[in-house]
């Protein structure tokens, strides 16, 4: 061992040091956590601690310079970094030391330093401490600094920590930029606040939030409540926008907002790595993308174009090479079981087979007497005792499964042998359980299975003791062969053995690429050939000893241990695995004890006897004439082979004796080194560029020797074998002399079908070569290997890959071997587990892409692995030329494996596909493999509005425009004529019909709390003004914030302010438990509406004042507040009545989704216009009743809840949405209770709804709860309706009635808050599927259903009357056709008068509320642009006029688009698609930061399935966006901000992510 540590060891007792050795391998293969060996290690050497501890420094120097070849140990890499420790890493797994390579791990390291010249800080990612309690290395990670705001100690702690750091980390420094490395958490106030309160107290307002984490910043969830995850969420928070108020003018004061860029914090830790991220960006990529030519309207996925400089094959065609000729034995017999029989019957004592129990001591030998007499047992069995004499249970040519432990060769030899001599084909398995193993026995239609006594008592049973039936098994009867259950045959019985021919003889299974197990049939004659052609390669002669270390049930473990074997009557010890794990040097013992001849290995065995040697100082080797290397064929075995030979040659070891051999289950043997002469030169080595290689063609390595590959050669064809090599894809055409290709073989030994499977049989055992004109050549058929090679001098065959660890990237062919050996070289000892890598290609838009995953060690740091990783990529860049899409580690042990210890790279790669894989760390690095995107789109330059519009007329296409029905022809009743404001309206409701109830109040039980009638609401109105005009000395005109929870006191409020002449503004009250994150809102819309005073209630106003408050605004400058609880029975002198409708009659504020606050005016005409459209479109008036279950506090939502009733005299049930948390059933019971015709909600009471009471509808039919009264249900919105929750809504409930017909939407936005209501009359809501890609080109493609990349749209309502609209080009502003995507303009009575802000900007009122149209429109109408994208079509259904109907469609809003590649992306499409890749995405919003695509997910699953997220998301959005995404940020469910209309807070969530408030559980930075 070269490791220092490891020659102190050497002077313990040799019990001590196998017991380490045992600890050491146990470790290794994760049968022992890390704790527990350091636990145990130290027990063992704690007696012989003084003496070690003092040799082991003066023995570090000879240990180093004693070893021959340093590079056999797994430790080589690092044996200076791990010195003092007595640390020995063994191996694990199947996979391992194959891959060690002196030449190889220079070459990586020459490579890295190479990189390291060109220094480079790669962000590492943010993980959350709880996530995964995986590393004791906290000693690296200095305490969390980075509060909500960084103060300048901070830094400088963080600064000197890092300095520490670096002297400690050597070499780290290349890779991570420590300064921003200050947490490995994300600190976190979750606070909303992204503007604090102006001189100086912004630095101390962070440090209350440094210490105060809010949750969510949401209520409480009500654990009464029977909803999902999406009640704990914010239900209604209105968040306090990101600093910008719409139309502040520029020298404004502007103390309420932080100066910062773009309202984010400047320093601030994420956005450090966010630009760390981009410099690394902004490296050149390998190879640049083309010039190509881009059509209009598809975007073209790029084609990497052959390079034209790429090595090409020169050669001349290859002829097909012949082995020697099978040479004629006289005793061969003329069937494998006429051996067993001759030998059984005249050798019977001779040994067959010997066992080794688990401490590797013989247990048992059978005889070839024992062997024939126990077979024929079983075939005599088999055939007649387990049916009955007419109805045998097995017939001849019936396939049975054999189920044996790797531990009990003789029962499954005497289990073989008894099928072959009944005639019936064993199929051996691994144990049971695989699904994919029953895939194969239900294909080889199996119904009997045997195994062992010891074996089934050890499978899974029932309760009634029937063995379980495993999943994807077909349904097996189990026979124990064990002898005592067998009956003697009788004297006369003898069973027919006939000269072997082309009948099936046994099944041996294989695992393709894809995991699926296929069964290659291989007949008897083909068995006999083989072991002809092997006892003549190998020179068997009768009675000679080999030891067998190989998988007795298939490959060349059962070729030579169990068929040859029995043909040359030799006697095969067999070593199984279990007993190479506790002694790995056991084959080496059997074969010096049993002076054997041949010894079967795998590298594994070589390396793990090389680790072990030590112990046993007096073996000798010198008997061997053949070490049979099966996996020689792997290109890594070179190494293994000559590190082994130096180390044993001093044993006897004879360099001759080693000879490598390629396999494969098609053709069985391929290719063997035969024994050498003494004395004769050794075969050279092939020294092969892998550029070349990439490109399939052989050049010796000339250039770089970083990237050569050193390959050692197989032997010869097999006796009686023809070898030929193909081209691996496409026709079979021979490959040219210096091309790699796969090889192919023909001769009577090889397999001779997939059972079952004719289609791919053809192709892989049926292949007849053609040449280069595509003729075939010759009429022989060969079997394709599944190995990829070439023949070279000397007819010597030299194996570089196999097909299924092909991995064609862009055109290249790299080998997952050679990518898992780059790995390996990097040093790793500290990180993760040697034999546990799986390296395998997915396809992610449109072509392979390379993903590793690694199994890490326990101790490892978050800082280790990070810095493995990135080198690991930076190796695999320099040697391969290929991108690593994604690297990730997983905690020990839980890669699934394959029965034999190695790693099942299929079910890896599902995992992974599937998001089950569960990674601790992973690394994507799609900015640098995805070459293929299409290039970015060119704005071409504008064509004029006069020429769009001259060539939509000469294209017959009409202007897309469209309106409500006409107000003017409409006979309304003296209402409107009588009084033009609302509150004469109220005046004279009071008067005509006092008693009339206007307004019911429930509270979550479904009980009336509050009434108002007309004369009621009137009285308390009169009240209010009073109190405003004695209380308050205001004067008409002033503003007034109305601060009340959803109910009647806030409509009495307003009309209060309407009578007194007060502009009423509505404003959302804080909530009590997250002060912090809602009371800034309300403060600055006080601020900006600049309120004279603030109506509210005793609560609240308490709350105002409270200590609480003032941790979070100043509580000192709030304008008078007066509470409304009591107020004082006096009469008003005189209503107040505006002197012309034009004048303001509230002020109505909203935060948009993208974090913009606008306040708007409305006028009282516009209020009177507002209420008649709605009106007429609903028809409504006073014997109606309507339920709105809305937050009524702007937009249409206040509308309905305070205006529409007084002015049409229905009566409205109003139900809070927030009492919905505590009671889901509320407003669908309260709608069927009244029998309601036309309901209001909001979307996100529709989808507390159907996420809460989804699977409670059979509860809601027992409670007698109908909705077949409903005649409208309308969701109120301002953006694109969302149609899948319609949908779903209307699916749900229509089992208790709801018609089909019934659920609409309504669009409106800031400049007009209604302009589609769907009402009553009129067509039903059409919709229309458009292309996804198109509408990212600003155009609208309609397309059929279920075409891929469509997008359903549905229409949002009915246009109201007196709305016109129109679809214009925003940046020419001229008219554009039908079905083309503008901006929607709207003009009507009711749209807003403008903004309010403090100083008139008029530059965007004029935009924004009085514009025209740049051309074709004489009326020179004033239009108010929407900010919405949509588009309008003309449909064949027949609107109210007797027109065809014009179906308005919302795209979605301008302002929250992204432009990426020059493209318009809506976030809600992106967003659609994550939310669809895994089942524990709660939620997920995205936005764009320095044209990084930033993706939030919340998790609703458990943490460890956090990582899982990263590739998905990142494949979803290139496969179906063409979209890189540079950050994932996975959190907590509910940390997306949601306003009380249900929309994503986009910006705001922005503004918490850089300011680092989310406390992610994990954030990605794509590299």
């Amino acid at each position: 061992m070269a490791e220092p540590a490891a020659a102190g060891v050497s002077s313990l007792p040799r019990e001590v040091r196998e017991q380490l050795a045992e600890l050491e391998l146990e470790l290794s293969e994760g049968d022992i956590t890390q704790k527990g060996y350091e636990k145990k290690r130290a027990k063992l050497l704690a007696p012989y601690v003084p003496q070690t501890q003092g040799v082991d420094p003066a023995l570090q120097k000879e240990s180093r310079t004693q070893m021959p070849a340093p590079s056999a140990t797994p430790a080589s890499a690092s044996s200076s970094s791990s010195s003092s420790k007595f640390h020995r890493a063994r191996s694990g797994g199947a996979r391992d030391e194959r891959y060690r390579s002196d030449i190889h791990t220079e070459a990586v390291q020459a490579a890295l330093a190479k990189h390291k010249e060109q220094k480079m800080a790669l962000p590492m990612p943010t993980k959350r401490r709880s996530t995964f309690v995986q590393s004791p290395a906290d000693a690296c990670t200095p305490p969390d600094t980075s509060s909500a705001s960084e103060d300048e100690g901070s830094l400088r702690r963080q600064a000197a920590l890092s300095a520490a750091l670096h002297q400690s980390l050597q070499n780290a420094e290349s890779w991570i930029n420590r300064s921003i490395q200050g947490s490995s958490t994300s600190s976190s106030a979750s606070s909303t606040l992204s503007h604090g309160e102006g001189k100086g107290t912004s630095g101390s307002l962070a440090d209350v939030f440094a210490n105060t984490r809010i949750e969510n910043f949401s209520v409480p969830p009500d654990v009464t409540a029977t909803t999902s995850s999406s009640s704990a969420r914010p239900a209604a928070i209105d968040l306090p926008p990101s600093g910008i108020v719409k139309g502040m003018h520029k020298g404004s004061n502007r103390s309420s907002l932080m100066d910062t860029a773009d309202g984010v914090p400047v320093s601030s830790r994420v956005s450090t790595k966010i630009q760390q991220l981009l410099n690394t960006l902004k490296r050149p990529k390998r190879p640049p993308l083309k010039e190509f030519f881009v059509d209009d309207f598809e975007e073209i996925v790029e084609v990497p174009q052959p390079d034209p400089n790429q090595p090409k094959p020169e050669g001349r065609q290859m002829t097909p090479v012949k082995g020697e000729p099978l040479g004629v034995v006289c005793n061969w017999p003329p069937a494998l079981e006429a051996a067993l029989q001759r030998w059984g019957t005249t050798q019977a004592k001779c040994p067959c087979l010997t066992a080794l129990d688990v401490t590797g001591k013989p247990v048992y030998t059978l005889t070839y007497g024992k062997l024939w007499s126990r077979s024929l047992k079983l075939a005599y069995t088999l055939l007649n005792k387990l049916g009955t004499k007419n109805e045998p249970v097995l017939k001849p040519g019936d396939r049975v499964a054999l189920v044996y432990p790797n531990n009990d060769p003789v029962m499954f030899m005497v289990a073989f042998y008894g099928c072959l001599l009944a005639e019936v084909i064993p199929v051996p398995i691994e144990d049971a359980g695989g699904q994919q193993i029953g895939f194969l026995l239900g294909s080889c239609g199996i119904a009997l299975a045997l195994t062992t006594e010891v074996c089934l008592k050890g499978l899974p049973k029932t309760q009634n003791g029937e063995i379980v039936q495993f999943k994807g098994w077909p349904r097996l009867k189990w026979v124990v062969t064990d002898s005592k259950y067998l009956s003697k045959s009788p004297k006369d019985w003898q069973p027919n053995i006939s000269a072997a021919g082309t009948e099936p003889a046994y099944i041996e299974y294989k695992t393709s690429k894809e995991g699926s197990v296929m069964g290659v049939t291989v007949s008897r004659i083909a068995m006999l050939s083989h072991c002809q052609a092997l006892s003549q390669a190998c020179n068997y002669s009768e009675g000679e000893t080999i030891v067998n270390v190989l998988d007795f049930k298939k490959d060349a473990g059962l070729w030579h241990g169990i068929l040859t074997n029995v043909m040359n009557k030799l006697h095969t010890i067999s070593v199984p695995y279990s007993v190479m794990k506790t002694c790995p040097l056991s084959w080496v013992q059997r074969v010096h004890a049993h002076k054997a001849k041949v010894a079967l290995v795998k590298c594994r065995d070589l390396h793990w006897a090389m680790m072990a040697h030590r112990d046993q100082r007096d073996v000798s080797l010198s008997s061997l004439r053949m070490l049979i290397v099966t996996d020689g064929a792997n290109p890594w075995s070179v190494s293994s082979c000559d590190a082994f030979l130096s180390l044993f040659q001093s044993h006897g070891l004879k360099p001759e004796a080693i000879c490598p051999c390629a396999t494969s289950p098609e053709a069985m043997t391929i290719a063997i080194r035969r024994p050498g002469v003494p004395g004769a030169p050794l075969p050279g080595r092939a020294i092969l560029s892998m550029n070349g290689l990439s490109f399939g063609v052989i050049r010796v390595n000339t250039e770089d020797k970083n990237s050569a590959l050193t390959v050692q050669d197989v032997g010869h064809v097999m006796p009686g074998g023809m070898m030929c090599i193909v081209k691996p894809d496409g026709p079979p055409q021979l490959c040219k002399t210096d091309e790699i290709g796969e090889i192919c073989v023909s001769s009577r030994a090889g397999g001779m079908m997939y059972y079952g499977l004719a289609g791919v049989t053809k192709n892989t055992f049926e292949v007849i070569p053609v040449n280069s004109a595509g003729s075939p050549v010759g009429d022989v058929p060969f079997v394709r290997s599944g190995l990829l090679g070439f023949v070279g001098p000397g007819s010597l065959v030299f194996v570089v890959g196999k097909m299924d660890g092909l991995l064609t990237v862009s055109g290249r062919r790299h080998n997952a071997d050679d990518i898992v050996a780059t790995g390996l070289a990097v040093e790793s000892i500290k990180t993760v587990y040697r034999g546990r890598i799986a390296v395998f290609s997915v396809s992610v838009f449109y072509d392979e892409r390379i993903v590793v995953v690694a199994e890490q060690r326990p101790d490892a740091s978050e800082e280790d692995s990070f810095q493995w990783m990135s080198r690991v990529l930076q190796a695999i860049d320099s040697i391969h030329q290929v991108g690593v899409y994604c690297l990730a580690l997983v905690p020990a042990n839980t890669l699934p494996k394959t029965p034999l210890g190695g790693i099942h790279i299929s079910q890896t790669k599902q995992h992974f596909l599937e998001g089950s894989l569960h990674p601790c760390n992973i690394l994507m690095c799609p900015h640098t493999c995805v070459t293929n995107l299409p290039k970015p789109r060119q704005k071409q330059p504008g064509v004029g509005p006069a020429s769009v519009m001259v060539g939509n007329l000469v294209a017959g296409k009409r202007i897309a425009q469209a309106s409500g029905r006409d107000l003017g022809q409409i006979e309304d009743n003296d209402l409107v004529k009588k009084h033009q404001f609302l509150t004469e309206v109220l005046q004279w409701r009071a008067q005509a019909t006092p008693d009339h109830p206007l307004f019911l109040l429930l509270n979550a039980k479904g009980t009336t709390v509050c009434t108002a009638t007309c004369l009621q609401l009137h009285k308390k109105a009169e009240r209010i003004a009073s109190v405003l005009c004695d209380k308050g000395h205001l004067n008409a005109g002033d503003n007034v914030v109305l601060l009340y929870p959803p109910g009647i006191e806030l409509i009495t409020a307003f009309y209060g302010c309407l009578y007194a002449g007060c502009i009423p503004v509505t404003v959302r009250p804080p909530h009590a438990q997250s002060l912090t994150a809602t009371l800034p809102t309300v403060r600055m819309i006080v601020e900006v509406s600049k309120a004279a005073c603030i109506l509210t209630t005793q609560t609240l106003m308490r709350l105002l004042k409270s200590r609480e408050a003032a941790a979070a605004v100043d509580v000192k400058t709030w304008p008078t507040i007066i509470d409304t609880d009591d107020l004082p029975r006096k009469r008003l002198s005189q209503i107040y009545k505006p002197p012309t409708p034009e004048m303001l009659a509230y002020l109505d504020f909203s935060v948009s989704t993208t974090g913009m606050l606008t306040g708007v005016k409305m006028s009282h005409a516009a209020v009177s216009g507002l209420c008649r459209a709605i009106k007429l479109q609903c028809e409504l008036y006073s014997s109606r009743q309507i339920a709105i279950c809305l937050d009524p506090y702007c937009g249409l939502g206040f509308v309905l809840w305070c205006l529409c009733s007084v002015y049409s005299g229905h009566q409205s049930i109003l139900i809070p949405p927030m009492e919905l948390e505590s009671n889901l059933f509320l407003w669908l019971s309260t709608v069927s209770q009244y029998k309601i015709r036309d309901t209001f909600c909001s979307y996100s009471v529709m989808e507390l709804c159907t996420k809460g009471l989804g699977n409670q509808v059979e509860m809601l039919k027992a409670r007698g709860i109908n909705l077949s009264c409903v005649r409208t249900c309308v969701v109120v919105a301002e953006e694109r309706p969302r149609v899948s929750l319609t949908h779903s809504f209307s699916k749900l409930f229509k089992d208790i009635g709801l018609s089909s017909r019934a659920v609409s939407t309504t669009f409106g936005s800031r400049v007009n808050v209604a302009i589609c209501l769907q009402g009553t009359s009129g067509p039903d809501p059409t919709t229309v599927y458009v292309d996804l890609k198109s509408l990212r080109h600003d155009r609208v493609r309609l397309v059929e259903r279920g075409a891929p990349q469509s997008l359903l749209l549905s229409e949002s309502g009915k246009i109201l009357p007196g709305v016109k609209v129109v679809i214009v080009n925003p940046e020419t502003k001229g008219p554009l056709g039908d079905s083309h995507l503008g901006e929607i303009w709207v003009n009507s009575p009711h749209t807003a008068s403008g903004y309010y802000t403090i100083y008139d900007n008029e530059t965007l009122q004029a935009d924004h509320f009085n514009t025209r149209l740049s051309f074709g429109d004489a009326a020179q109408t004033l239009w108010a642009r929407t900010g919405y994208l949509g588009f309008v079509r003309r449909t064949e259904l027949t609107a109210a006029s007797g027109e065809r109907h014009d179906a308005l469609y919302v795209v979605g809003a301008l302002d929250e688009t992204l432009e990426l590649r020059g493209l318009r992306y809506h976030p809600i499409d992106i967003e659609t698609s994550v939310s669809r890749t895994h089942r524990s995405i709660a939620e997920c919003a995205v936005f764009t930061w320095t044209n990084l695509l930033v993706v939030v997910v919340e998790l609703c699953g458990c943490e460890q399935e956090a990582l899982d997220l990263v590739p998905l998301v990142t494949n979803v959005v290139l496969e179906e966006h063409y979209l890189i995404v540079g950050v994932v940020v996975v959190v907590d469910p509910g940390v997306i901000p949601i306003n009380s209309r249900g929309e994503k807070q986009r910006m705001h969530l922005r503004d918490s992510f850089l300011a680092d408030q989310l406390d992610p559980i994990y954030v990605a930075y794509n590299m």
